[in-house]
C-alpha cells in the first residue's frame, strides 16, 4: 500500500485560510485512493485545525534540525513525501533524500511566496512591481527548492508562466494545480437577490494581504456609503487583532465581525462580496467561495489573477478606488447584473475547477512520475547539482578547516 507523508508547514485550518483548504483537498484525495496519509509537523497544533483522524489520516508533531526525523522517516518508509511550502523542503529535503531516496518528492508552493513578497516590497516602497523585483534572495531559496524536487505543485496560470518565462524553469517539473471544486456538492439553491444584504468580505488577518485589504476598505467604503447609507460592511477572519477590532464602527457600518464557523454561510447571506488585494499570489479562496456560493464579487487585477483564464469575471476587476466602489454599489442594486456574474462564475467553476479533472490528472502524473523516477531525476540535472551543493558545503567546509587550523596555531 502507498504510504504519503505530508510535511506541513502549518496544521490544517480550511476554515481560516484558503491554504488550509487546498491542503485538505489534497489529503482527502490521497485517502480517495486507499493510500496510507500522514501529516507531521513541527507547528504547534491549533485550536482551529482540523481533525485529521475523522477522515482516517494519521499525524505526528516533528522537530527541527533534530535526527529524531531520520528514525522516524526509516520507520515510516514512505512512497511519496510532499512538503507544504518551500521552508519544509529547505528543512527535511536532504533527510528524505539521505532516508528515503526511492521516495517520490512533491512541493506544494500553496502560492509563489517570492512573488508575494516582492509584491509586497513594491507596495511599502510605493512603486509598480516589476519582475525584475523578482530577484531576491527569497526567490533564489524557492526556486532552488523547486528544481530540487520532483514535482512541485503551482495553485495559479500566472505563477506557472511566471516560473516559465521568468526562472526558466522546466515544464516537466511543475503541475498546474488550482483549488479543486466538487462541482455535484454545489449548493443546489442559494439565497436569491431579494433574500441577501450588505457586502462582506474574509480572510485571516495574520495574512498580510487581507490585513492591507481591510485597510485599503476604509478608504473605499465611504464612497460605497456615500451612495448606499444604510448599507453594512460584514468583514469576518480568524485571527483578529486588537488594531483590527478597533476599526469596528457601527454608526458607519463598518463591522469586524471575527471568526465565522461557516463561511460559506456568511458569503452567501451577503449580496455582494469585496476583495481590494493589492498585493499577493496565488488563488483567493474567498473569491472561489463567492463563486461556490454565487456571490458577485468585486476585486482587483492581482485578486482575479490566474483565476478565471479570459472568462468574464464573476462581477468587476477594478484598481481605482472610486471605479471599485461604483462597481459594487451597481452589483448590490442592480439585480439584472447581480444574476449575470452569478452566471459567470458557474462557467469558471465549470471550466477551471471541476475537482474529477484536476485529480485525474494529478494522479496520471504522480503514477507516470512513480513509474520513470530515475530517469525524471537524471533529466534534472539542475536539481541534482543543487542537492549537491545544499547548504553551501564548499564554503563552510573551508571557514570550518580555518576555524579548526586557527585553534591549533
Amino acid at each position: 500500500m502507498t504510504q504519503v507523508l505530508v510535511i506541513g508547514y502549518v496544521w490544517p485550518e480550511p476554515n481560516s485560510s484558503a491554504a488550509g483548504s487546498h491542503m485538505m483537498s489534497l489529503l482527502k484525495l490521497f485517502r480517495a485512493q486507499g493510500w496510507q496519509v500522514e501529516f507531521a509537523s513541527p507547528a504547534q497544533r491549533t485550536e482551529h485545525m482540523e481533525d485529521l483522524a475523522q477522515y482516517g489520516i494519521s499525524s505526528a508533531d516533528i522537530a527541527l534540525n533534530c535526527s529524531s526525523f531520520d528514525a522516524y522517516l526509516g520507520e515510516l518508509k514512505p512512497d511519496i513525501v510532499m512538503f507544504d511550502r518551500f521552508m519544509m523542503e529547505e528543512q527535511f529535503g536532504w533527510r528524505v533524500d539521505t532516508y528515503a531516496p526511492n521516495a517520490l518528492k512533491i512541493l506544494d508552493t500553496e502560492d509563489l511566496q517570492c512573488l508575494r513578497g516582492a509584491r509586497h516590497e513594491a507596495h511599502k516602497a510605493d512603486k509598480e512591481f516589476d519582475t525584475a523585483d523578482l530577484h531576491t534572495d527569497l526567490a533564489k531559496r524557492e526556486i532552488a527548492a523547486i528544481l530540487r524536487s520532483d514535482l512541485s505543485l503551482i495553485i495559479s496560470s500566472y505563477e506557472m508562466q511566471l516560473l516559465n518565462q521568468v526562472f526558466k524553469v522546466d515544464s516537466q517539473l511543475l503541475h498546474h494545480l488550482p483549488f479543486m471544486v466538487d462541482l455535484s456538492a454545489l449548493p443546489t439553491h442559494t439565497p436569491s437577490f431579494a433574500e441577501r444584504q450588505h457586502f462582506m468580505t474574509i480572510g485571516n488577518f495574520r495574512h498580510a494581504p487581507n490585513w492591507d485589504a481591510v485597510l485599503y476598505l476604509q478608504q473605499i467604503w465611504p464612497l460605497i456609503r456615500k451612495q448606499l447609507p444604510k448599507a453594512e460592511l460584514h468583514i469576518y477572519g480568524s485571527y483578529p487583532p486588537p488594531k483590527a477590532t478597533a476599526l469596528h464602527n457601527p454608526k458607519t457600518g463598518f463591522l469586524i465581525k471575527g471568526w465565522a464557523d461557516d463561511a460559506l454561510k456568511v458569503m452567501s447571506a451577503a449580496r455582494v462580496c469585496l476583495a481590494p488585494l493589492r498585493f499577493g499570489a496565488g488563488i483567493k479562496g474567498k473569491l472561489l467561495e463567492a463563486m461556490i456560493t454565487a456571490t458577485p464579487s468585486v476585486t482587483t487585477s492581482i485578486g482575479a489573477e490566474g483565476m478565471h483564464l479570459d472568462l468574464p469575471w464573476n462581477g468587476a476587476l477594478h484598481n481605482d478606488p472610486q471605479a471599485f466602489a461604483d462597481a459594487a454599489v451597481q452589483l448590490h442594486e442592480n439585480e439584472a447584473e447581480f444574476t449575470a456574474a452569478q452566471e459567470h462564475g458557474r462557467a469558471i467553476l465549470n471550466q477551471v475547477y471541476d475537482s474529477n479533472t484536476l485529480a485525474s490528472a494529478l494522479l496520471a502524473r504522480i503514477n507516470d512520475m512513480q513509474q520513470n523516477l530515475a530517469l525524471h531525476r537524471r533529466e534534472n540535472f539542475t536539481g541534482q547539482m543543487l542537492k549537491h551543493h545544499t547548504m553551501r558545503s564548499t564554503q563552510y567546509m573551508a571557514q570550518w578547516i580555518e576555524a579548526k587550523n586557527s585553534i591549533k596555531s
